[in-house]
């Protein structure tokens, strides 16, 4: 791996970290550009060469991932879930929560409370894929 691709990747690291930190707040990619110190363009392109996504579409992945721990975990509503994991929109978080899980999040609810498992197993048991979404349903098992 050459200077240059390493110092790009420590780059787009920085920005991803920062989207892990602050999902719930108002970020955009001018701000996340200049965490990464490239202009928005090349920080968009090069995110995408990175990571396979877009910045946008990772962000409202972990947005989705948050949400969906808060609704089998607690009793709080689905707008304040919304709300609290950085959407503004309800009718779009809904749109997003469908397109990334592949049901709405009222559904998804309905599966009842997560099992008692380490955290850290059901972060990653949860954690919506891009190249799963529609086609597995989180929490379940993969036939063999």
């Amino acid at each position: 791996m050459s200077r240059a691709s390493e110092d790009s990747n420590r780059r787009m690291l920085r920005a991803r970290d920062e989207m892990d930190r602050s999902y719930a707040e108002p970020l955009d990619v001018p701000t996340l550009a200049r965490i990464a110190h490239v202009s928005e363009a090349h920080f968009i392109r090069t995110f995408r060469a990175t990571f396979g996504e877009t910045p946008h579409r990772y962000l409202q992945r972990r947005r989705v991932e948050r949400a969906m721990w808060l609704l089998r975990s607690t009793d709080r509503s689905v707008t304040d879930v919304c709300m609290s994991v950085g959407f503004s929109s309800l009718g779009t978080f809904s749109r997003v929560f469908a397109e990334v899980v592949g049901e709405p999040p009222s559904a998804y609810r309905r599966r009842g409370p997560l099992a008692a498992v380490p955290s850290c197993f059901g972060m990653r048991w949860l954690r919506p894929s891009e190249h799963s979404a529609g086609t597995e349903k989180p929490g379940e098992v993969p036939a063999p």
